[in-house]
């Protein structure tokens, strides 16, 4: 089959953009497309699964073991022709400027993946071979197959940078975008899950692809980007257990959207049934729920409308209230709070689970990855356990001292972190369970501990 990585040299530099032009355009030859994303990001998966109709996944060497992201790519890319692992910042970019854990260059090597990498040309020349070079030679190990340039001026700047790369880097340069090919990337924030489910992203979609067929060679690419079958021995994403079905609601619309694919499927091997509700369409918590999943996304954008729905929200409170074990991560733990304040300085009341406010800012408030530890009286992750995880907000909780539901470790500090009363647990991390499946068995067993 053809699988490969799509790098780029760093952020910015158009990933994104070819991933899911390429995508479409290939889509268009009748061929079955998987898209995957390095690293812990919910919103570039939202564009790949919107081109391909197939759920993106996502890959991380941090967050999971190798043999894990070995399993995803395997498993999503059985029944397709292209698997284009997209990937994060620039190619050795991850959680150590020593190391490659965490980069793309890491998940191009665990998945025996090829590479086609992603250089931003404008205002070089000759130059661009020395930054080309420079990526072949930082890692023995690395599998560069291809190149495409970006940012170009004409037909004739990319001959220029065509002609250096090949003769210095040994390595074909397959295509290139000029400045202006294509319609600027629609906003990634406010809006973004609503037009994707329209499908209102259909015509940029189609743009992107006839921009790339117009100057990428696709015959070139599936030529040098044929990749091995990757063989895996067992998978934590097969049935683990026959007992009877444990009910999971989980909350998911335009407002509460962040889950990764790969929870999802932990907690249905595990035998998790899923009920999806929308608290941003007043809908109430499902009936036969036993557990509670409020997952991440954009209440701040739609928090006057969330502040209308009392039915939704009297029956989270409620539950919660209940007993009923509850896992409330970023977004949604900011929805359990009194208030969100957002940008423009309107407040609007929330469901006061949780005694504080969130407040909106334009600085990022976290960003990175998590190393988190249990505490006593945490269903989730026991005292004596270990889990991976990231944060990423814009926020800032402001409320008087909670319970404190993990300890979390950066890449600067530990930190007392999250909320933890009876049977929520709740906080800024976002949990990834394939990180420890034990986490799945503690949650349900405890569905199953309070039935009875």
């Amino acid at each position: 089959m053809n699988r490969f990585v799509l790098a780029g040299t760093g952020s910015g530099v158009g990933k994104t953009t070819f991933t899911i032009g390429i995508m479409r355009a290939l889509m268009k030859r009748g061929l079955s497309v998987q898209g995957f994303k390095c690293g812990p990001d919910y919103i570039d998966p939202t564009y790949h699964t919107a081109v391909t109709k197939r759920p993106s996944r996502n890959v991380d060497s941090f967050m999971m073991a190798h043999e894990v992201v070995r399993d995803i790519v395997a498993r999503a890319s059985k029944d397709t022709d292209v698997s284009i692992i997209e990937g994060v910042m620039g190619f050795y970019d991850g959680k150590s400027p020593l190391s490659n854990e965490g980069s793309a260059a890491h998940i191009s090597e665990l998945t025996n993946s090829p590479v086609i990498l992603i250089v931003n040309a404008a205002s070089m020349a000759r130059s661009v071979a020395a930054i080309v070079k420079g990526f072949q030679m930082l890692d023995e190990n690395t599998n560069i197959v291809g190149v495409i340039a970006n940012q170009l001026g004409s037909k004739s700047h990319f001959d220029i940078v065509k002609t250096a790369i090949e003769a210095e880097c040994n390595v074909p340069v397959i295509g290139y975008l000029q400045k202006g090919a294509v319609p600027t990337l629609p906003s990634r924030h406010l809006g973004l899950i609503p037009a994707i489910e329209r499908g209102d992203l259909d015509e940029y979609f189609d743009d992107l692809a006839n921009a790339i067929e117009a100057t990428v060679d696709l015959d070139h690419l599936l030529e040098i980007t044929k990749a091995p079958t990757i063989a895996v021995e067992t998978s934590i994403f097969e049935k683990q257990t026959d007992r009877k079905p444990v009910h999971i609601a989980v909350a998911k619309d335009a407002a509460f959207n962040f889950y990764y694919e790969e929870n999802l499927e932990l907690l249905r091997a595990y035998g998790a049934e899923l009920h999806f509700f929308s608290p941003l369409q007043n809908e109430q918590v499902p009936s036969q729920a036993q557990g509670l999943y409020i997952g991440g996304g954009f209440p701040e954008e739609f928090a006057e409308q969330l502040s209308k729905n009392t039915f939704s929200n009297k029956s989270i409170c409620r539950v919660i209230e209940q007993g009923l074990p509850t896992l409330a991560e970023c977004g949604g733990f900011m929805y359990l709070t009194e208030s969100i304040t957002n940008r423009a300085g309107q407040t609007y009341e929330m469901l006061g689970v949780i005694q504080g406010h969130i407040k909106m800012q334009d600085k990022l408030a976290a960003l990175g990855y998590r190393e988190i530890t249990g505490v006593k009286g945490n269903f989730l992750i026991h005292a004596d356990e270990r889990a991976k995880g990231h944060e990423f907000h814009y926020s800032t909780y402001e409320g008087d001292h909670q319970t404190p539901a993990y300890f979390s470790k950066g890449r600067l500090k530990a930190q007392q972190e999250g909320y933890l009363h009876g049977n929520l647990v709740a906080g800024y991390t976002h949990f990834h369970f394939a990180s420890n499946p034990n986490l799945v068995q503690n949650w349900l067993n405890k569905c199953l501990e309070e039935e009875r």
